[in-house]
């Protein structure tokens, strides 16, 4: 019985262990969330200024009690392929804790099966490129245990454009040519005032 227990204990650290140095992969989640996100498919938004609303719930196709172990949803800002090209910083990996597909924080709440919304301003800090809404259903240990996106399986479908904040203003621009157009004046008074006295001398 002793000899038993301690297998027992071994194998179930043994296990601890190995899920803990490979980790979750995105491919072994259950896909059991519905989530959806206002823009609508090529909409451009504007950071700093624009926002998205995302709604999310689990999926009662699932049978009843799939959600026991839920404990929080993570919802994020995913990129699509297209502005993963030649960007191995946004790589997609199916090990989560090399996945760069998702690097941009929303929300993180709570879980609750049903009636979940958030509004999210985008951030002027989030690059130019092209989007898509991912949630993660978060068990106890803060361990990934399901998802749901707004998108397909491929990324390809309800993609929406961010354009990042450029850092000019149209009263930077305003106040840029006043300012161009004073120094022209400034320099063209100076050396009117030059020639003057330049004339001054010589009548002298």
């Amino acid at each position: 019985m002793a000899i038993a227990l301690r297998f027992l204990i071994v194998s179930l650290l043994i296990s601890c262990f190995v899920a803990t140095s490979y980790g979750v992969t995105f491919s072994s989640l259950n896909h059991t969330l519905i989530v959806t996100a206002s823009p609508t498919p090529g909409q451009v938004l504007k950071g700093g200024k624009d926002t998205i609303t995302v709604t999310w719930s689990f999926n009662q196709t699932f049978p009843a009690g799939t959600d026991s172990d839920y404990k929080t949803v993570k919802v994020k800002l995913c990129y699509a392929p297209i502005s993963q090209k030649d960007r191995k910083w946004r790589k997609t990996n199916d090990l989560l804790k090399k996945d760069k597909t998702c690097l941009q924080k929303i929300v993180a709440k709570p879980y609750m099966a049903s009636n979940n919304s958030f509004t999210w301003t985008v951030e002027k800090d989030v690059p130019t490129g092209t989007y898509f809404v991912r949630a993660y259903a978060f068990n106890a240990q803060d361990v990934q245990v399901a998802y749901g996106q707004t998108t397909d399986a491929k990324k390809s479908t309800n993609l929406f454009e961010v354009q990042a904040i450029t850092g000019r203003s149209t009263s930077l621009d305003i106040a840029s040519v006043c300012f161009s157009a004073f120094s022209v004046v400034a320099l063209a008074g100076f050396f009117y005032m030059e020639k003057s006295k330049a004339k001054s001398s010589v009548q002298k």
